[in-house]
């Protein structure tokens, strides 16, 4: 029997932290700890499995009959959820697994890969104004990015970044960390944009609609306002002499507009404020805001200069819309051909809700972005340019969680990928400050082998401990990164 004392605390190597943990504690990171003076990862390893199970988050909650069969007669894939990482880089990385996948040996490799260049790319859907492009996003009053460039009836942010984490003081990596962190797992976030003489705050959630200065979103715009003419012109025949989409970009005007004409709509006299672009289309009606359309503007009617005397009449017919269907007006002319309010047709009200019925869900969409670099490579090969020369090839998959890995041109490996299709707590975080991030390469063994893989480190999936796995179902994208269609040979374009 070994009476040798055990240590009363130990030291992790699994970050540059390299922290002392002692007995019955966890390491800074929340992911490592001290049990009976071993090193033990606290979230368990991650399978996928292609059964009708339902998502679970952990595997306490799994069903009460599951035997621990990792197999279950369907493929399973080893995600590098709970894996644990190569740090430093010369290990290999702790998961290399192997199985017959339709005839074909192949062989993943999976690593928590530590991200200090990284960051998340959000895309929310809405119209309102949540800041100009290149204004400052803060959290807790520290710069955690910035605002990119708007695109079709979404705002963009780009958030992170390594200048963020590591160039900056102490406090706004950590902060920037922590944001990232959350946002990936799927958590709120509240930012606040611009300037502090004019702040606009989001909360940003993965799939959830964003809250604006406190207002939950509804609806993404259904088109700008010229497309919305386009698109609607016939809903208003017979029902409105003239009708007025408003946003922020362009802004739309029917009886200007080549859909009026084919429809043989007359000239209405109406004047609109703006840069005037090609017929029935107007630049900077207003200033962007989060009132109608997008703009700064509550009362449409600020838009509209005098009407031509010379063709406008009394009596006629005006609908004014935002391009969420949201907000709408009608109005008729009197004597002197000022708009004056009245009570919405039936038919033009229902125009407007037809427009709202074609609008989509406002959602935020946060997607990863990460650039692995000399741990993750060295932990599948002592050679590490041959994996991303495999990659670009096609002979390599590259997956996060298992979910589809968008990667990018040019050099490196640099991923980009959807949170909301990686299992629960795929996340984690070293207080370097750096995210942890799951990656897995699928490969054949033929070619793993021919890269300088760690084939001595390769086990059958079979062989895998079961005491402390988690399963969960495929995403609902059935992304497969075993597929045959995934690889160069399966064309016959290689060997």
């Amino acid at each position: 029997m070994n009476d040798t004392p055990k240590p009363e605390k130990i030291r992790c190597d699994a970050c540059p932290v390299m922290c002392y943990i002692a007995e019955g504690k966890i390491g800074a990171c929340d992911r490592y700890a001290n049990h009976d003076g071993l090193l033990v990862r606290l979230d368990p390893l991650t399978i996928i499995e292609r059964t009708d199970q339902k998502l679970v988050p952990f595997m306490k909650d799994a069903p009460d009959d599951w035997d621990g069969d990792i197999v279950k007669g369907a493929r399973p894939f080893v995600t590098a959820v709970g894996a644990g990482t190569t740090y430093p880089d010369y290990k290999p990385a702790p998961f290399i697994v192997s199985q017959d996948v339709d005839g074909v040996d192949m062989v993943t490799v999976v690593t928590e890969g530590i991200f200090s260049y990284c960051g998340v790319k959000v895309k929310i859907d809405t119209d309102r104004h949540i800041g100009h492009e290149r204004d400052v996003v803060r959290v807790d009053g520290e710069p955690v990015g910035h605002v990119m460039t708007s695109e079709y009836g979404s705002k963009m942010l780009s958030l992170g970044g390594v200048e963020h984490l590591t160039g900056g003081s102490k406090k706004e990596g950590r902060v920037t960390c922590d944001a990232l962190l959350r946002l990936c797992n799927r958590e709120p976030v509240t930012v606040q944009i611009g300037e502090p003489e004019h702040v606009i705050e989001v909360t940003i959630e993965a799939g959830k609609a964003p809250i604006i200065n406190g207002t939950e979103e509804k609806l993404m715009r259904v088109g700008c306002g010229s497309a919305a003419i386009g698109m609607f012109a016939k809903q208003w025949l017979d029902h409105a002499d003239d009708v007025v989409v408003v946003d922020d970009h362009i802004t739309g005007v029917l009886s200007e507009h080549e859909a009026g004409k084919q429809l043989d709509v007359p000239a209405t006299g109406i004047k609109i404020k703006g840069r005037r672009s090609t017929p029935g289309r107007y630049f900077q009606v207003a200033e962007p805001g989060t009132g109608w359309g997008g703009t700064d503007i509550d009362d449409p009617l600020t838009i509209l200069g005098p009407f031509n005397a010379k063709v406008a009449q009394e009596g006629m017919r005006l609908l004014m819309v935002s391009t969420t269907g949201e907000q709408a007006a009608y109005y008729e002319l009197d004597a002197e051909l000022t708009p004056q309010p009245k009570a919405m047709p039936a038919p033009l009200q229902a125009s407007a809700e037809l427009i709202a019925e074609n609008c989509e869900p406002s959602i935020c969409s946060v997607l990863f972005m990460g650039g692995a670099g000399g741990s993750l490579r060295a932990g599948v090969t002592e050679n590490p340019v041959r994996l991303t020369r495999s990659v670009k090839e096609s002979l390599t998959h590259v997956s996060c969680g298992g979910a589809n890995a968008y990667v990018w041109p040019g050099g490196g490996i640099t991923v980009m990928v959807d949170v909301l299709d990686m299992p629960t707590g795929s996340f984690g975080y070293v207080p370097t400050p750096a995210l942890v991030a799951p990656i897995e390469f699928t490969l054949r063994v033929s070619d793993y082998d021919t890269l300088g893989g760690h084939m001595e480190q390769v086990q059958p999936v079979d062989q895998m401990p079961k005491e402390t796995l988690r399963r969960v179902a495929p995403n609902p994208q059935e992304h497969d990164p075993m597929a045959q269609a995934n690889y160069r040979w399966s064309k016959g374009a290689g060997t």
